[in-house]
């Protein structure tokens, strides 16, 4: 991957500041601190990200560290990897991920997180383990392929352990105590 400036700036900017605005979206969501319409929002917020991300890929393929540096790119898969409303673009998106990983254009990290979201959203169990339900009584992983043997699966993508992972998660995410009743959030971050 490479550290120089940007092929399209102006397209990178688009996708950290849509990225960024559906992250904060997000943390007030896991807060509880969103009513009914900001909910709404949010989920419109998500699709339009889609439709732009949509766009992009039908555009320039995936959006990698050449295309938009390495902000943009995280940008980029941080859209993908909420796209859930659209299991099929997910897919789509994670195919043209892999091909960017393939050519030292975009880590691979970020390729086994979309991976594991595309699996979880097609209703089907995650490889890599990225993928938590955040609950009112704590975290715990989504369904999991073979779990006897996704460390190994970890470490061929660069991940650490699924012990160390979810130890970290646990702590990002302490529960707060609220007996608030919420349905579950899906998260990404056993990283």
């Amino acid at each position: 991957m490479t550290t120089t400036e940007p092929q399209c700036p102006d397209l990178a900017r688009e996708l950290i500041a849509r990225a960024a605005q559906s992250a904060a979206h997000r943390a007030k969501r896991r807060r509880h601190q969103l009513n009914a319409i900001q909910l709404g929002q949010g989920r419109h917020t998500d699709h339009a990200n889609t439709k732009v991300l949509r766009r992009i890929l039908a555009e320039h393929d995936w959006p990698g560290h050449r295309l938009v540096g390495p902000d943009g790119a995280r940008a980029a898969w941080s859209i993908a990897l909420h796209s859930d409303d659209d299991p099929a673009f997910q897919r789509a998106a994670t195919t043209l991920l892999g091909r960017a990983v393939q050519a030292s254009d975009a880590p691979v990290q970020h390729w086994a997180h979309l991976h594991d979201r595309a699996l979880i959203t097609s209703g089907r169990n995650q490889e890599y383990g990225t993928q938590l339900l955040l609950r009112t009584d704590g975290i715990e992983l989504c369904p999991l392929r073979a779990p006897e043997s996704v460390d190994a699966r970890r470490a061929t993508v660069g991940l650490p352990p699924i012990a160390v992972a979810l130890k970290t998660v646990r702590r990002r995410y302490r529960h707060d105590g609220s007996a608030d009743e919420a349905p579950p959030i899906v998260l990404t971050g056993a990283a």
